[in-house]
């Protein structure tokens, strides 16, 4: 059996997890401004800027003065995590999850493929049609698909259950932005008022809605 061995040091740099963890955190709250958002936002903020490295993020987050605490009550509570890619599945921290909160992505369903052809959509929003069963106080986190975003508010104004929470990040060129001012003004628009969060422009992803996740889980940075 090979023994490993660690190569020469070149480099000088932080190699201790702890200390990388807590320094990044300083370095964030050094550098960015959190007057913006609600003050129970705080720890959403910061970990959404951990996630994307984007400390000029929180001018461009929209957070509902409800998110932090509608969000925690349906997690605390078992309230499944409902997400767009795997992506973003598999960048929720289980241990955090206060209930053993089940996290879903219906993308590899084999009905997928067919209702995406049928209705002439993407996938990602196909699947989301699948989510219907379990959405009534879920916890949505969407981060890949502006598609996904847009067929989820469509099938709310037509009358599906609504979840309890959007993270409504999707990133992107074509309808990303679109997309997450249509969020931000659903209410105003529709009469549907879900809290959420979102980003405004074409920033998001995969690890900035799962980070956000992270944060709404607990409230333990």
């Amino acid at each position: 059996m090979t023994t490993l061995q660690r190569p020469p040091r070149r480099y000088d740099y932080l190699d201790h997890g702890a200390s990388i963890y807590v320094d990044s955190f300083a370095t964030i709250r050094r550098e960015a401004s959190f007057e913006s958002v609600p003050a129970d936002a705080e720890k959403l903020a910061v970990r959404m800027i951990h996630g994307s490295g984007q400390v000029d993020l929180v001018p461009d987050l929209v957070v509902h003065p409800r998110l932090v605490s509608a969000a925690r009550t349906a997690l605390s509570t078992g309230a499944p995590i409902l997400t767009d890619a795997r992506m973003v599945a598999m960048g929720i921290t289980a241990g955090r999850l206060p209930a053993e909160n089940a996290v879903l992505c219906f993308l590899g369903d084999e009905r997928v493929p067919s209702l995406a052809a049928e209705w002439s959509t993407t996938r990602t929003a196909a699947a989301v049609s699948l989510w219907e069963p379990h959405l009534a106080g879920a916890v949505v986190a969407i981060g890949n698909a502006p598609t996904a975003l847009f067929h989820l508010m469509e099938m709310l104004i037509a009358g599906a259950p609504r979840p309890a929470a959007i993270v409504g990040i999707p990133v992107g060129f074509i309808g990303a932005a679109e997309s997450k001012e249509a969020l931000a003004s659903l209410h105003e628009d529709h009469g549907i008022d879900i809290p959420f969060v979102t980003v405004r422009g074409r920033r998001g992803g995969s690890a900035m809605a799962s980070s956000a996740v992270n944060a709404l889980a607990q409230e333990a940075e």
